[in-house]
């Protein structure tokens, strides 16, 4: 599994490929990749997906470390 962690303002995120995932991000992988002593360690979990408008360049999703997904980044 390959993913990118970047930091920004003082927060760490785990950055993924939708299509390079073997598996489905559900709550609970999230939870244990971004715990800092079992996981990766990380403040969440950007999701890159294909969009479907030929507009834009990527679908985004982003997930909160315990798990919920986020409505939109406070950035």
């Amino acid at each position: 599994m390959q993913f990118e962690k970047w930091q920004a303002l003082g927060n760490d995120y785990l950055v993924f490929e939708r299509a390079a995932l073997p598996w489905e991000l559900t709550p609970e992988r999230v939870r244990r990749l971004c715990e800092p002593h079992t996981g990766i360690g990380a403040d969440g979990i950007l999701l890159l997906s294909e969009p479907d408008d030929p507009r834009y360049v990527a679908y985004l999703r982003i997930f909160n470390p315990d798990g919920s997904e986020a409505e939109l980044s406070g950035n």
